[in-house]
């Protein structure tokens, strides 16, 4: 019994070396799977880069049927016949549907630079096909006789999300639809698109769920990084009857933060076949809606996403300084009697010291919010007012600096109409 007493210890000794290389090879193990799947989040082939947008004006989806005296003498007519009508669509679509003037071939095929092949099928004497005409938008311009170019938009982040079985995708995978988004041709559309592709860290900051995001900070900070001033979200989603059978896709069009919503339609492809055609169709007629909304002042750069960077009014600021410089330079009041002793007069303070303190709001909706900044920033004595909280819907809250004392800030806010409540540190305002 003593001897297998004394033995005992020398054997746990070395059970506790034995497992201790089994624990930290698991430890090792479990760290090299985190890291894996942290890596696998961000590789990989996420999305489709977007064509380069040149400026030019392009006219797609012309379709012709022509003959020759040989395959390659009747792909020529079939090119020469495209240009032709690519150059009328062109000028009836920017001269407001007036005919477009006669002109050489030489003269048309000089302003071209590029034919994209959208489709052809060439027989010994046939040529059937669908192309797209690339037009230079400098030489075009000149035979315009007027400048040919278009006002755009403020850069809109593009966030095309579609919605299979139910399960919305933007670049976990890629999708069809982002591929729609990314080979369009946005050259003549006045919205100015930047679309994303999903490469490194991108599939891990833009996901489906941006659309139900509501923070104005998160915001600000996607599309500082991506050099955007609002978003839309061109909303796709699939239907399939039954598998290799008809799609039907309804698509919406949405944008800003709010997820504003501007207009909706359905279209059918008879087949995943021609499911890329329907897809490149509905990004022509979203690009329709957001052109027209653009036009109408809806879209554009979101204000209420600059609301940090807003501060003192330069012209309150300016006349603040010129009536503390002028009660300090002028001579029209009189001056205070020396003391007696000789002894200098202490320094006077031209204006109370300033306070910092909070400004509950209630905003309702993104309106109240430049309501609430507005009065605040042309109220006397105000010297910044930031938005330190935003909740649309809710109550905001901002930092408000003040040359006085909070009663006279929750009495010239009365003043301008502002129901006010006065706490010991805060005041709460609404309409």
């Amino acid at each position: 019994m003593h001897s297998a007493h004394a033995l005992s210890g020398p054997v746990e000794a070395l059970r506790s070396i034995r497992w201790k290389p089994i624990a930290v090879a698991l430890a090792l193990a479990i760290l090299a799977m985190i890291a894996w799947r942290v890596v696998a989040q961000v590789e990989g082939e996420r999305g489709i880069a977007p064509l380069a947008s040149t400026g030019d004006f392009e006219v797609g989806g012309i379709e012709v049927n022509v003959t020759g005296d040989d395959a390659q003498d009747a792909r020529e007519n079939g090119w020469r016949e495209a240009q032709r009508k690519a150059w009328e669509i062109l000028y009836e679509r920017t001269h407001d549907g007036e005919k477009a003037p006669n002109i050489s071939d030489s003269q048309l095929e000089s302003m071209i630079s590029a034919v994209v092949v959208e489709k052809e099928a060439i027989g010994p004497r046939r040529y059937v096909a669908t192309l797209g005409v690339i037009f230079d938008r400098a030489r075009t311009g000149q035979t315009f006789g007027e400048s040919s170019s278009v006002t755009r938009s403020a850069p809109m982040l593009v966030i095309p999300i579609v919605f299979q079985g139910g399960v919305g995708q933007l670049y976990e995978m890629r999708t069809p639809w982002q591929r729609a988004w990314a080979e369009y041709r946005n050259s003549e559309s006045p919205v100015d698109y930047v679309r994303p592709y999903g490469g490194g860290g991108e599939s891990l900051l833009l996901t489906a769920g941006q659309m139900s995001r509501r923070s104005r900070a998160w915001w600000r900070t996607i599309l500082d990084e991506f050099g955007a001033a609002n978003v839309v979200f061109p909303v796709a989603r699939l239907e399939r009857q039954w598998p290799g059978g008809p799609v039907v896709g309804t698509f919406t069009a949405r944008y800003g933060a709010d997820n504003t919503y501007l207009g909706s339609f359905t279209m059918r492809a008879e087949s995943d076949d021609a499911l890329p055609q329907m897809l490149t169709q509905a990004v022509g007629r979203l690009n329709s809606i957001y052109a027209q909304a653009f036009i109408d002042g809806k879209l554009g750069a979101d204000k209420t996403l600059d609301i940090e960077q807003q501060g003192i009014d330069p012209d309150l600021l300016a006349a603040l300084t010129a009536a503390a410089g002028g009660d300090a330079d002028t001579g029209d009041a009189p001056a205070a009697e020396a003391p007696d002793s000789g002894t200098p007069a202490p320094l006077q303070t031209a204006a109370p010291q300033g306070i910092s303190l909070t400004v509950q709001v209630t905003t309702p909706d993104p309106a109240s919010v430049d309501a609430a900044l507005r009065a605040l920033n042309a109220t006397p004595g105000v010297s910044s007012a930031t938005m330190s909280s935003l909740a649309i819907g809710g109550t905001s809250v901002l930092q408000v600096g003040y040359a006085g004392d909070i009663s006279a800030l929750a009495a010239a806010l009365r003043q301008r109409g502002w129901q006010v409540t006065q706490g010991a540190d805060a005041l709460r305002i609404a309409r």
